[in-house]
């Protein structure tokens, strides 16, 4: 087993608590890494683990796990837990599972997975959906479709989106949240393999020649996912092709990372809109 043979890997730095009196990382711990890690593979393909089990009728049950020892980590060591689809059986899914420093392996382990009913726990075959998604993935397909539209294409599944991220999440007042321009923007939003809208953004002409891009949203659960960064991307292409020579946006300041690694760059001071703190961040097209 070596690094090259997956495609997903999740990051985590070794803590205090993990370790054991021989000062490396207790032996059972290994099993929530390549939990946690499996956790971070659902999300990789935009899969919200437990609305796509209820959608499809059933639920994923540990039937065995299998690790082998090979080295040690320690504390503070920064680990690649790299998580992939090895097979998929009548009813089984088979995940091979490997714990790296570096280049070098120090745990593998192997997963079984039985698909089954939930209320019964007895054994059901993995739905075509799921066997298809889990193959795609694994062959580097996409698993988002962001779609562009108008508020009457596609508005209802952006009102959800901004309505539970905004709204109840974030406490904005509704009357803050729904505006005129909705009506006139370009809206996209982004649906995962089951058709489930997961993120949304618009586009709006803010003065000639500029465009203002607002109300970016990913629900909660998927956040890390890249989800933000096809909207994104989706929306800017859009500008471009309507011949805009600027973008403009207001970032929330926990989100004006994310804005930078775009390419956007701060303009102003800091200021507050809906008493949450914002930075304007331009990007030239």
């Amino acid at each position: 087993m070596n690094r090259g043979e997956f495609r997903f890997f999740d990051r985590l730095r070794v803590r205090w608590a993990e370790v054991d009196m021989q000062k490396i990382v207790f032996n059972g711990h290994y099993l929530m890494y390549f939990d946690t890690a499996v956790a971070g593979y659902w999300r990789a393909m935009a899969m919200p683990y437990h609305e796509t089990m209820e959608y499809l009728d059933g639920d994923l049950y540990v039937r065995k796990a299998t690790l082998e020892y090979l080295a040690s980590a320690r504390y503070d060591d920064n680990l690649d837990v790299g998580i992939r689809c090895s097979r998929i059986g009548n009813s089984s899914i088979l995940f091979g599972a490997g714990v790296f420093r570096g280049d070098t392996l120090l745990v593998s382990g192997e997963l079984v997975y039985v698909f089954a009913n939930p209320k019964t726990q007895s054994s059901l075959p993995v739905p075509a959906q799921l066997r298809t998604l889990l193959q795609d993935f694994e062959a580097g397909k996409p698993m988002l479709d962001v779609r562009l539209g108008t508020w009457d294409e596609i508005g209802r599944e952006a009102q959800v989106i901004r309505t539970a991220v905004f709204v109840q999440e974030q406490q904005i007042p509704a009357d803050m949240e729904w505006d005129a321009a909705d009506a006139s923007c370009v809206h996209a939003v982004a649906y995962n393999r089951f058709g489930m809208a997961l993120g949304t953004g618009r586009l709006l002409e803010h003065s000639p020649g500029v465009a203002k891009i607002g109300r970016m949203a990913v629900l909660q659960i998927l956040r890390g996912a890249d989800i933000g960064r096809a909207l994104l991307d989706a929306l800017l292409d859009c500008a471009r092709q309507r011949g805009e020579r600027e973008v403009l946006l207001h970032a929330q300041s926990s989100a004006a990372g994310f804005y930078a690694r775009a390419g956007f760059m701060t303009r102003g001071s800091p200021f507050e809109e809906a008493g949450i703190a914002h930075v304007e961040m331009v990007r030239a097209l």
